[in-house]
């Protein structure tokens, strides 16, 4: 017999399972079941932190006269024969899961990734810091992994439609990851574990037979056109970043996975199809750096002890439009994100631990497509043909005045407390943020729209979270990339691009995902259906 039970314990108990075996036991007692001989499977843990006596929620798999069995089942990977092969634009986490999933059927993948290998992305990465040099292919958003992998490997969905949740936990785990994130409520790898994880997986799909190019930009598709004029795209032409090499790649399919931020991927599409493109609504904000000694206190109650960093999420409306935090980064940093030199973007991360002395995140204002203003509009239709790329052109004009009202990387910052009262910022406390920042009046040159309802929002969040506007909260500009302000149209039913054949977009970069998991079960979820089309079979 198997039974799930839910116990509610203190954090002082948790390592204690005698304890948690007893409770599980008066549990089952409950329910009328008396028997001294079971074994219990975790399955779940999530936190509640709403009353002053922090509580843990942990679920268990009960087996009564039976062995435990093992849940998860690594896939059947078969190594790619190489008579049907599929091109991956970007190695993150779209383009890796899809090429897993191509493996369940024996096809070849060949992934082609603008950035470079972890290692060097380490190295690239260091010097927007150090330096305040941006390399445009290799930085936290571009390069081997994708944005997530120095930015965080933050795993927490609600996406559970899209796919199976538990099954990308268990192959992270599989490839390195810490068994924890298979149970934990808001699971989270770390990013300074999670590179090694992702070389991992990069070696094992070499292994089966698949291909990896680093430092090689997709620059065009290869098009070919039928009598009735339908477009079919063939393969790719490319150009090495750091040689000027160019190459041309044909394959049976290629699945588009560049993630969020590769503008140059959109400009593409616009001049092959300009009609494959739509507006999506995207979010424009800062970043919010607390002494995570503060958050902890307003999250816990005052309470320490047995409890990791306090993680928070809050949501108010403001004007018509959400006012939301995004990628929480509890014993944290914020980090330089820029992809291009003249740009200035931050984002946040947590190492394993979780252990700073600062946390951090995103709080961002809905931005629709009619929130973006005319002349964006007009210069959209007169570059692209298409007024739909103005999203774009919005958020890079929002990161270049952030880096023209700050100093290189170093980035403009105004405490809270001065961003409510539009006043100067004569001095800033401590950051995470490695590059520096510089006091600026993020109140009077952010756009007006952004301004009036990150103001009002903040008051509303400090009525929930008493203390959030405080003398040590700063806001660090800007936050841009949490998703694309443009999607490229897919069927619903086959995945292919609406416009070009042999086409699939996916993952963030496509508009249908909005973070690592998610971005994942959209590569699977494309990948089968590429699957399905070149073998005849589901």
């Amino acid at each position: 017999m198997q039974k799930e039970i839910s116990i509610q314990i203190t954090p002082d108990k948790e390592k204690d399972s005698r304890y948690i075996h007893n409770m599980l036991k008066q549990e089952l007692e409950k329910q009328g079941i008396h028997e001294e001989n079971f074994s219990e499977v975790f399955i779940k843990k999530s936190i509640d932190a709403r009353r002053r006596q922090v509580k843990f929620f942990l679920r268990y798999k009960i087996y009564i006269g039976e062995a435990p069995e093992d849940e998860f089942k690594i896939p059947e990977w078969k190594k790619a024969d190489g008579t049907k092969s599929v091109l991956i634009i970007g190695s993150g986490p779209a383009g890796l899961f899809g090429a897993l999933k191509l493996l369940e059927k024996g096809i070849k993948s060949i992934i082609i990734e603008r950035g470079s290998k972890t290692d060097q992305r380490k190295r690239d990465i260091a010097q927007i810091s150090t330096k305040g040099i941006v390399d445009e292919n290799s930085n936290y958003c571009f390069g081997e992994g994708g944005a997530g992998t120095f930015s965080d490997g933050k795993l927490y969905t609600r996406s559970n439609k899209k796919g199976s949740i538990p099954q990308i936990m268990n192959i992270f785990h599989h490839f390195g990851a810490d068994k924890k994130i298979t149970t934990d409520a808001h699971p989270h790898i770390g990013t300074n574990k999670l590179p090694a994880i992702i070389n991992n997986m990069r070696n094992f799909l070499i292994s089966m037979g698949c291909e990896f190019y680093f430092d090689t930009k997709c620059t065009d598709l290869i098009i070919e056109k039928d009598s009735n004029g339908k477009k079919t795209a063939e393969g790719i032409k490319t150009e090495n970043v750091k040689t000027g090499e160019k190459k041309s790649f044909t394959a049976d399919a290629i699945l588009l996975a560049t993630g969020h931020s590769s503008f140059q991927v959109y400009e593409m599409i616009s001049h092959l199809a300009p009609e494959n493109l739509e507006a999506k609504t995207f979010a424009v904000g800062v970043r919010v750096e607390h002494p995570r000694e503060l958050i902890d206190k307003i999250q816990f109650h005052g309470q320490k002890e047995n409890l990791e960093a306090a993680e928070y999420r809050v949501v108010t409306q403001q004007e018509e439009r959400g006012v939301y935090s995004f990628c929480m980064c509890p014993g944290g940093f914020v980090v330089p994100s820029s992809t291009e030199p003249d740009g200035l973007v931050v984002n946040g991360m947590s190492a394993a631990g979780r252990n700073s002395r600062w946390s951090n995140s995103a709080i961002v204002v809905e931005t629709r497509p009619e929130d973006i203003p005319d002349e964006f509009k007009k210069e959209a239709e007169k570059e692209f043909g298409t007024e739909v790329m103005a999203g774009l052109l919005f958020r890079r004009w929002i990161e270049k005045i952030t880096f023209q009202n700050g100093n290189g990387q170093m980035a403009p910052a105004q405490k809270i407390k001065d961003f409510l009262e539009h006043k100067d910022s004569l001095s800033l406390p401590p950051t995470s943020y490695s590059a520096g920042v510089v006091p600026s009046r993020l109140d009077k040159w952010l756009p007006d729209q952004i301004r009036r309802r990150l103001e009002k929002g903040f008051r509303d969040i400090n009525r929930k979270m008493k203390g959030f506007i405080s003398d040590d909260c700063i806001l660090i500009a800007s936050e841009t990339r949490t998703s694309t302000p443009v999607r490229i149209c897919r069927d619903k039913e086959s995945y292919e691009s609406v416009s070009i054949g042999n086409l699939y977009p996916a993952g963030e970069g496509s508009g249908y995902a909005g973070g690592i998991v998610s971005s994942a079960m959209d590569g699977e979820n494309a990948a089968t259906k590429i699957a399905a089309r070149l073998t005849g079979t589901p």
